[in-house]
C-alpha cells in the first residue's frame, strides 16, 4: 500500500478542482455499522463483464449498500481464515495483513479449508497506514469497476475497529516478489511483457472510463498475478476521479510512493488527463 509522500495515511481534505480559465487555488497542501442483517441464499460472484460508469460521489451507506459486494461479518472470515491462523497467512505489509481463506462459491459462506472459492483476506492494522477512508475508498472504486485486468473485490467487513477486503486469490502473488525477492528465478522476457500489458491495460481502462479514475499508486507491488501470470491492478486506496467537465486538472495533495509518482505530479500536485 502505498502512502501519502511526506506523512503516511494523511487524508485529502483540500481538494480543489480547476476549470480551464481558473488559476491554481493556493488552498491546496503539499476498510457505522456493520450489514450484517440480511443474507442470501445464494450469491454470485461479478463477471469479468466490463463495467466503467461511475455516478457521482456516494455516501458511505451507499458504497456499503453495493449490490456488486458480499457484507461478511467478523465472524464469517475468522472461520473462512481458520481464525487467522499463521498458516494461513500469504503477506503483510503496512497496511496489515493477508490471509488465505475459503468460502463457498454459491453463498460465499465459510468452508472448509481446501475446499469451495479460495480468497485472499485483507486484515488491516488500526494502527497502520490504511485508514478507514483509504479502506472505503477501496471498496468504493472496485466494487463499481470490474475488469479483467483489476483485481476482483469479493466483498467486505465492517465490525467495530476490524476492516477486511475479501479479493480473489491471485496464486503467483505481486509482481515485486518475481522481480526483487531474493532466490526467484528469473521472469522470461515473454511474460514480462505480458505483464506490462495486462497493467497497461487495466490503467487505460480507468482512464478511458466516462468517468476518469487516477489510480496513483502504480508499481510492481500493486500488480497481481494469476496462475497464468495474468496482470491485475489491486490497492484502490489513493484512486481519485479525474478531472470532469471543461477542467483541465484536479489538484490534490501529493499521495503514492516516493519513486513511482510522477514527478510533473509530485511538482505541481496537478492531476491532469
Amino acid at each position: 500500500m502505498g502512502n501519502c509522500m511526506d506523512k503516511a495515511g494523511a487524508v485529502e481534505n483540500n481538494t480543489t478542482y480547476q476549470s480551464k480559465v481558473g488559476s491554481k487555488s493556493s488552498s491546496s497542501s503539499n476498510p457505522f455499522t456493520t450489514k450484517t442483517g440480511s443474507t442470501r441464499s445464494s450469491w454470485t460472484v461479478p463477471s469479468y463483464k466490463e463495467s466503467r460508469e461511475l455516478p457521482t460521489p456516494r455516501t458511505e451507506g451507499e458504497i456499503l449498500s453495493s449490490p456488486n459486494l458480499k457484507a461478511f461479518s467478523f465472524g464469517e472470515l475468522k472461520a473462512a481464515s481458520k481464525n487467522f491462523r499463521s498458516d494461513s497467512l500469504l503477506g503483510e505489509g503496512g497496511f496489515g495483513y493477508v490471509f488465505k481463506g475459503w468460502i463457498d462459491e454459491q453463498t460465499l459462506a465459510p468452508s472448509k479449508p481446501g475446499s469451495g472459492l479460495v480468497v485472499a483476506i485483507k486484515k488491516l492494522k488500526p494502527e497502520g497506514f490504511q485508514g478507514h477512508k483509504e479502506w472505503l475508498t477501496e471498496v468504493d472504486y472496485l466494487g463499481q469497476l470490474h475488469h479483467q485486468n483489476l483485481v476482483k473485490l469479493i466483498g467486505y467487513c465492517l465490525d467495530g475497529d476490524n476492516r477486511l477486503l475479501v479479493y480473489e486469490y491471485m496464486p503467483k502473488g505481486s509482481l515485486e516478489n518475481h522481480l526483487f525477492r531474493r532466490g526467484a528465478d528469473p521472469l522470461p522476457w515473454g511474460i514480462r511483457l505480458k505483464v506490462a500489458i495486462g497493467a497497461a491495460k487495466g490503467l487505460s481502462f480507468l482512464h478511458d472510463a466516462e468517468n476518469q479514475v487516477i489510480y496513483r499508486d502504480f508499481k510492481a507491488s500493486n500488480i497481481l498475478l494469476d496462475s497464468d501470470f495474468n496482470a491485475k491492478l489491486s490497492d484502490f486506496g489513493l484512486a481519485k476521479a479525474g478531472p470532469t467537465g471543461d477542467r483541465t486538472h484536479v489538484s490534490t495533495q501529493v499521495m503514492g510512493t516516493r519513486g513511482y509518482a510522477a514527478p510533473e505530479y509530485v511538482a505541481t500536485e496537478d492531476i491532469t488527463v
